[in-house]
């Protein structure tokens, strides 16, 4: 059977400019290499933005510095990062073959990073939607289970592997208002809880032994009785807020940000909040802000809306 004809290159775009050098990498990629049409387009579109922005220039004139100069048009054009770093390894990947073929003297885009992407804002409940998620009655024991476990994240903002990570009792558990984790790095905090949530706590420490197997130290089971899986509590969550009625996909990261947001919003005090989450300074290393443990509680007992019992 004779072999397939190899895919041609794609005309260019209406208007666009392609630079000559480039038309070399992208014969050798469809008869060579045999690349797809969609690889093909891709890097055609990638080298014309090149050859609009090298403005008739070869690409033998290419420096770094232009390169450079060139993503941060790209960005101020409102190219995504993502784009940028694919337009990027389009241009690297032309220049590596010219470079090996003898057409340049040296791949200008080697080294260069795209612009980095922003971070997304990080998504929280407002006070009326955590209400509405932690108001709604259970209607058995394992939403008993399920209510204690969310409220716990929203009351002291923990992340998911320090919730499912306490035990009933010992270094990482509940006593006495106070509940002690095991954060990032290896580091214990303490955090209050709230009045609301150690009810919840109490509601499913009284039903636990139902599900609990012999000598287990885990706070939150399974009805297995072995210590509840990250990946259950995320499905529980998402179930549990789909059936109270909220619009939005809840995760418990989500119940640890609208922890933090209402905390802020309500007490302004930032230190007091990074204190709470565990949170270590981006800009500079080793960077805690330490409290008072006792001034820690009196602002979260005056700032958080669920601090008290109802």
């Amino acid at each position: 059977m004779p072999r397939a004809a190899p895919p041609a290159p794609p005309a260019p775009l209406a208007g666009a400019s392609l630079p000559p050098e480039a038309l070399d990498w992208l014969d050798h990629l469809a008869h060579q290499r045999r690349a797809s049409p969609h690889t093909l387009t891709n890097y055609r579109r990638d080298l014309q933005k090149l050859g609009g922005l090298m403005e008739g220039r070869p690409l033998t004139a290419l420096e770094p510095m232009d390169v450079r100069r060139f993503a941060a048009r790209l960005r101020g054009a409102g190219l995504e990062p993502r784009s940028i770093a694919r337009t990027l390894s389009a241009w690297r990947s032309c220049f590596r073959w010219l470079l090996a073929h003898g057409k340049v003297a040296r791949n200008p885009v080697q080294g260069i990073r795209p612009p980095r992407a922003g971070k997304p804002l990080p998504k929280a409940l407002s006070v009326d939607a955590a209400a509405a998620l932690l108001d709604a009655a259970p209607e058995d024991a394992l939403e008993i289970r399920d209510r204690a476990m969310f409220e716990l994240l929203y009351s002291s903002g923990l992340r998911l592997a320090e919730l499912a990570g306490l035990d009933l009792a010992g270094t990482y558990s509940i006593s006495e208002g106070e509940v002690t984790v095991l954060g990032k790095r290896g580091k214990t905090r303490r955090v209050p809880v709230g009045g609301q949530a150690l009810a919840a706590l109490q509601a499913w420490l009284a039903v636990r032994g139902g599900f609990a197997g012999a000598g287990e130290s885990a706070l939150f089971v399974s009805q297995r009785g072995a210590r509840l899986s990250h990946g259950s509590i995320r499905a529980r969550l998402a179930r549990w807020a789909r059936e109270k009625g909220l619009p939005q996909h809840v995760h418990p990261h989500m119940l640890r940000h609208s922890f933090a947001s209402h905390m802020l919003q309500s007490s302004g005090d930032l230190r007091a909040v990074q204190e709470l989450l565990g949170h270590s300074s981006i800009r500079s290393t080793q960077v805690y802000t330490h409290l008072d443990f006792q001034h820690l509680a009196q602002v979260y007992d005056k700032a958080h809306p669920r601090a008290k019992k109802g």
